[in-house]
C-alpha cells in the first residue's frame, strides 16, 4: 500500500475509534475502489455523489409521508405552533444556507481541505453528519461576504 491511502486511513481509523459507521463505510468503500484499480470510478463518485446523497436523504425524509404516517393534516398543524412555524423557517433558511454552501465549494476548492478535516473531526468527535461540509460551506461563504463587507 502506498501513501496516498493514508488520509483515507487515518480518516477510517479516526471514523472506527469515533464510532461512526457511515464514515467507516464511505472511508471503507473508497479504500475498496481504490485497491481494486477502479479510480475511473472517482469523478462520476465527486459529479454525482452528493446529488445522489441528497437524493437519497430526502427518501428517507419523505418516507414517513410516503407510508401514510404523516397526513396532509399533520402538515397543515405545523403552520399553526410557535415550533413548526420556526421549524419551517429554519429548514428554509439552512436550505439555502447548503446552496450558497454548494456554489462556495465549486468557486473555492481550496476550502474543500479544511472543510473535510473540520467535518471528520465533527463527525468523530462530536459525532456530527457527514452532512456538515455542505452547511459549513454555505456559513463560511457568508461569513467571508460579511467579512468583505466590513473591509469596503
Amino acid at each position: 500500500m502506498n501513501w496516498d491511502n493514508m488520509p483515507l486511513l487515518v480518516i477510517l481509523v479516526l471514523a472506527v475509534i469515533g464510532n461512526n459507521h457511515s464514515v467507516s463505510l464511505a472511508v471503507s468503500a473508497l479504500l475498496i475502489i481504490k485497491l481494486m484499480g477502479l479510480t475511473t470510478w472517482f469523478p462520476s463518485i465527486e459529479n454525482y455523489g452528493l446529488n445522489i446523497g441528497i437524493t437519497i436523504l430526502t427518501m428517507a425524509v419523505l418516507t414517513p409521508l410516503a407510508q401514510g404516517r404523516i397526513s396532509i393534516g399533520e402538515m397543515l398543524d405545523a403552520f399553526k405552533t410557535q415550533s413548526g412555524l420556526i421549524a419551517i423557517i429554519v429548514g428554509m433558511i439552512v436550505s439555502w444556507v447548503a446552496t450558497q454552501g454548494m456554489y462556495f465549494l465549486k468557486a473555492s476548492p481550496e476550502a474543500t481541505t479544511a472543510l473535510i478535516v473540520g467535518t471528520i473531526g465533527g463527525v468523530c468527535f462530536l459525532h456530527g453528519l457527514a452532512i456538515g461540509p455542505l452547511i459549513a460551506s454555505g456559513v463560511v461563504a457568508m461569513i467571508l461576504n460579511l467579512l468583505n463587507l466590513f473591509k469596503q
